[in-house]
Order: C-alpha cells, then structure tokens, then sequence
C-alpha cells in the first residue's frame, strides 16, 4: 500500500440537481427533485435544499412529493448531464493516465501515475486547483478527497461534501475508521449489516477488534479476510483506466400495468432495436440474449439464450427475445420490461446464426436514424417533459415547467439571464419548439469556458525513474 495520499476521489456535487439549478436562474437556492414523474417514478437525485425535508436519491417519487410539496420536479436531461460529465472528465484525464470512472458524476485518480503528485502538499494543490477548474468550466461544485487508496478517498470526498476537500493524511487512517459504522466499508450492504450487527459488531473499530478469524466464520473466508483487512485500513485495489463492459441492456418501467400480450411482444421488439443500437454503438457483438420481466405483483423473471457465436445482428436478438418471452406467463400483467445481450465480443459470426429463421432482409440499426426519431410522437401529441428545453419564436429559449390539459407553461430564462417570466400556450402551438441545452458557462466573447487546473498544475517529478503506466480507452457501456 502507498505511503502518500496520491489518489483522489471525486464526486460532483448532487449532479443533475445542481446542473439544473445552473441551468435555471429561478430555481437556484430551491428544493429541486430529478427523477421519474410517473407514479412508480423513483427520484435520481435531490438537491441538498430539498434533503433538509427528507428527500433522497432511489426514493419513490411519490413518497418525495410528500415530504417536499413545493420542490421543482423535472424530468432528466441525460444527453445534457452527459455533456458535463464529459468535461470533468477530460479534466481528470490531463492530470493522469489512470481516470477510473463509476459513473456520470463520480471517478477515482492515481495521481502519482500521472506525476502530478507525491506527497500530501503537492496532492492537496492538485485538488484544490481542480475544484477551481471544474467550477470555471462547468459552472458546478464537486467534493474531492485524498488518500493513500480508493477507500479511504471515497470516504474523504463524503467528509468533505459539499463542495470541499479532505485529505486523510498517513498514519491516521485506523483512528479516523474506528468510530465510524461498518456500512462505511464496501462490500457492507444491509444484509451484511444486520449480520454483523446481530453479532455485536457495529463500528469499523468493532470490526477491527473481532479478528480475522472471527469474521472469516460470519462471512465466510473470502468476505471475512477482505472486511478485516479494509477495517485495518488496508485496500490494495488499484486504479483501473478500463473496464470491461460485462453486457448492454435497455429496460423500461410503464406507468400502467401492460396486459395485452401483443403489446408486450411489440415492446419486447423495440426494446431488443434499441438494445442492438447500443451494441452497435459501442462496436461490441455479445452470444447471450436476456429478457427482463418483472410482473405486476413486482416479481422478476429473467430468461436467457445463449446463442452458437457473437451477433449484432438486431433481427437475431429480437427473434431470440420472443422465444424468451414464450416462456413467461404475462396474463397478470407486467410493470417493467428489458432486453440485454451478454458475452460480449468486438467481432461477428455471421455464418453461425442460422438459427434464425429463413433467408430475411439485413434489418440496419440504423434505420430509424436514431432512438429518438423512432420514438417521436406524432405533431398533434406533442409531449413536454417538465424541466426540458423549448425555444418560442418570439420569445426566446425556455424551459418547461408543467403541462396538461391542452397548455404548456414555460418560463423564459438561460444559464446567465435572471430569472424568467412565466407564459402558458397551447400544447400545439407552432412558434414552440424543442431546444438543445445551453452552456452553463460561457467566456465574455461568448466561446465556451476552457480548463485552467490541468495547464496550471506542474508535473511532480518522480524521485526513481519508473516504467509509465499504460494508457488504455474506457467503453461506455456497462
């Protein structure tokens, strides 16, 4: 285990709430809720004004609206979260080869392997100018902690939140762990919790204390060794710049409960074009189809079919899919519906799928262009996801802040404007149109903010030469 507290943990600060407070000039200083509005809808994050009432990420939507009557509710704008995403991104990247993304919001650095840190002043510099960096480019606040390992950053960055810095310095790392609860360490679920806390063992500290040998006979010796050594403050885990996508998969959870069978199928297709376009996408062919149900009494069935070789091939997957579904009795009605394809491959078989059945036509993904083409309702059903972008004719660009009954009402304001009038049209109405989301932070002649941290920081020069670390691409894909 390292010595310095050379990785950093970065965690963007309540990210699709905070992206849509910057995006909105009169929600800013409000409680702002994202997730699905339908009535299974689960919130995706709460901004830290809507936590002081309760409400947090994975909570049913409903049970949110409760707590927060008055917050803003939107519907997320993933293509735009994305976009940001990309710009901390390429920040961490130019201060290290070895960027190890967990989600939009959320990555681990080595900074040591990219030189630009040694020891604790040189890593806590490096932080520091980052947080100013990804506030200049992004206009938002991330967390970051440093540590001598991907643990104890994580930690940190959670101490440190929202938008500070914490650094856990070498040699206090056992009396920082001790007091805090077990839940804290990964690979601590609820189940694993209520296990150890049946026998008494509530605190890292506790946990420590039990022994190896202890822990090895509650949890087994695989989990029993790992928990002891991660109470001990040891987490050997490096930083890993590429993950092997392990599947792709799509699913969709529908308002009302589907009963026709057809329907189900007609979903099930779709669902397996949309599968195939992300495959594709990623340049990837996979030999196992799966299907996802889950029923209206909220139990979950999953069917799979491995296949004889490799296929993107999106008449193949579908065909696969519907004799999967085959086998599920779906007449009680069915909430969530997903397709996947696992055993992922970079190459085809195209030879070896005479399985599917007769001579057909090649089906290309990329007809519809794309998913949202294909999925566009038709002019007279306009739809107006709360929270998405529109620009009037006269009126300039906007943002939705509810709809029904025939009407939209938008209220007219941009990333740097002052906070907007409100207008309400006709769901119908020409002059309004769906709109592309603006910058949230521009330079005075207009072009878009550039990175000051990564130019600014200096490399550290290695005390021994070392071999450099490989760089490697990372897929988007899970």
């Amino acid at each position: 285990m390292r010595t310095a507290p050379t990785i950093l943990h970065l965690d963007m600060d309540a990210f699709f709430a905070s992206a849509e407070q910057a995006s909105k000039p009169s929600l800013r200083g409000k409680a702002v809720v994202v997730g699905g509005l339908g009535p299974r809808g689960v919130v995706a994050t709460a901004s830290y004004e809507a936590r002081v009432f309760g409400v947090h990420s994975a909570m049913p939507m409903a049970q949110a609206r409760r707590l927060a009557p008055n917050a803003a509710y939107l519907v997320p704008r993933f293509a735009f979260y994305r976009s940001i995403s990309e710009q901390v991104m390429g920040l961490l990247r130019s201060l290290s080869p070895l960027v190890e993304p967990l989600s939009l919001d959320e990555a681990f650095v080595d900074l040591e392997a990219g030189g630009a840190a040694r020891d604790a002043d040189s890593a806590r510099l490096v932080g520091e100018r980052l947080r100013a960096d990804i506030l200049a480019v992004t206009g938002l606040t991330g967390s970051v902690g440093l540590a001598a390992s991907k643990m104890l950053a994580k930690i940190a960055s959670e101490q440190a939140k929202p938008d500070g810095l914490v650094l856990i310095a070498p040699g206090t790392e056992r009396a920082l762990l001790a007091p805090m609860p077990v839940r804290i360490l990964p690979g601590v679920g609820p189940a694993t919790g209520d296990h150890l806390r049946r026998a008494g063992i509530h605190t890292v500290g506790e946990l420590a204390e039990a022994g190896e040998d202890e822990l090895v006979r509650l949890l087994g010796k695989a989990h029993g060794h790992a928990l002891h050594a991660m109470a001990l403050a040891h987490d050997e885990r490096p930083v890993v710049a590429e993950r092997e996508a392990k599947s792709v998969s799509v699913e969709d959870t529908y308002d009302v409960d589907i009963h026709d069978r057809l329907r189900v199928g007609l979903e099930v297709g779709r669902l397996a074009d949309r599968c195939v376009r992300r495959l594709r996408g990623s340049g990837l062919s996979g030999r196992t189809i799966v299907l996802k149900v889950r029923r209206y009494d909220f139990s979950t069935l999953t069917r799979s079919e491995t296949l004889r070789g490799p296929t993107d091939d999106p008449a193949v997957v579908r065909e696969a899919a519907a004799r999967l579904l085959e086998a599920v009795d779906t007449t009680g009605g069915v909430r969530l519906l997903g397709v996947g394809v696992t055993g992922l491959a970079d190459y085809t078989q195209e030879d070896l799928f005479a399985q599917a059945a007769g001579a057909r036509e090649e089906s290309p993904v990329e007809e519809p262009a794309d998913e949202a083409a294909e999925e566009q309702p038709a002019p007279a059903e306009r739809h107006w996801p709360s929270g998405h972008d529109v620009r009037h004719a006269e009126y300039g660009h906007g943002w939705v802040q509810g709809s029904g009954l025939g009407r939209v009402t938008v209220r007219f304001e941009t990333p740097v404007s002052e906070p907007g009038r409100v207008r309400t049209f006709r769901v119908d109405d020409p002059d309004l149109r769906p709109a592309d989301p603006l910058p949230l932070v521009r330079r005075p002649d207009g072009a878009p903010a550039e990175p000051r941290a990564a130019r600014d920081v200096e490399p550290v020069p290695s005390r021994e030469p070392r071999e450099p670390p490989r760089s490697t691409s990372s897929s988007s894909v899970r």
